[in-house]
């Protein structure tokens, strides 16, 4: 079995998998998204001991001993994250299918990078399609999002 910490608690999973699929799988997440299977999408992403990575493509294996974070350990419906509550309030949600994968990338972008400049938000978010065209609206949430977090407030 692989061993590693999921969204905080200790998990096992079996190896031979993707990340993705363990975590779809047996572990019960539906978050992270299949979408293309090559690493090409970005709806897929996780944190890795807190790096945005694909987990469509990766073994489980890369796991192992490691901290994994989905959508579903950054936020709650009550309490979300303040990039989570930026795309609420900025409406960048269409059929939702990339978001997963771009907040765990802008969480990540904002932890290292508290007032990233356009060009840094872009290159964070450049390995994600969105088919909706929502794109200048999730920029305008994650400028938000990284003001709130400097600020200490709710965006």
């Amino acid at each position: 079995m692989v061993r590693f910490t999921l969204n905080g608690a200790a998990v096992e999973a079996p190896p031979g998998t993707t990340l993705l699929q363990a975590l779809r799988g047996p572990l019960g997440l539906d978050g992270p998204r299949f979408g293309c299977g090559q690493e090409a999408c970005g709806c897929c992403h996780v944190l890795l001991d807190g790096e945005s990575v694909p987990s469509c493509a990766r073994p489980v294996e890369a796991a192992e001993g490691r901290r994994v974070t989905t959508i579903e350990g950054i936020g709650r419906r009550d309490a979300p994250h303040p990039v989570q509550a930026a795309l609420i309030a900025e409406q960048a949600g269409q059929c939702g299918w990339c978001l997963a994968g771009i907040t765990v990338s802008a969480v990540a972008l904002l932890a290292r990078e508290p007032d990233p400049d356009e060009d840094a938000i872009r290159a964070a978010l450049d390995p994600h399609l969105c088919r909706c065209g929502s794109h200048n609206r999730v920029l305008r949430a994650v400028r938000r999002a990284a003001a709130a977090m400097r600020e200490g407030a709710a965006p």
